[in-house]
């Protein structure tokens, strides 16, 4: 049993098991009933997301400045009392279930779930 880290909107691979969405909006122009349809998510999970402020408030240039503010501050959101006990309570649930946890984003060392897949492993989450 494992915690997957995947591209939303990507082909679901064996043994993924539930995605989870942790993006803070869903994908423009998809009517809900289709998210998990078209390998979106299963589950919307916009709390383990960069908060609307902090998304607004930080650039990311093609170099990637600006990705070390983000990631600073993304890390510190995750130590919010409701974060925190998400993020354990996956950590917990990766020891026996496959689940997959993600984001649209192309690049993900340039994208927060790169820190998701730190902070889960930090917890001692079973990563795939």
């Amino acid at each position: 049993m494992s915690v997957r880290i995947v591209r939303l909107g990507t082909v679901r691979q064996p043994g993924e098991g539930l995605r989870l969405g942790t993006v803070r909006r869903p994908p423009r122009g998809v009517p809900k009933a289709r998210y998990a349809k078209d390998d979106w998510f299963d589950v919307w999970l916009p709390n383990l997301s960069p908060s609307a402020d902090l998304m607004r408030g930080t650039r990311i240039g093609e170099d990637g400045k600006g990705w070390r503010t983000l990631e600073r501050r993304f890390r510190s959101e995750l130590k919010r009392p409701d974060a925190s006990h998400l993020l354990d309570a996956l950590a917990a649930l990766s020891h026996v279930a496959d689940f997959s946890v993600g984001c649209y984003c192309a690049d993900e060392t340039r994208c927060h779930r790169s820190v998701l897949r730190s902070e889960l492993a930090k917890r001692g989450a079973s990563i795939a």
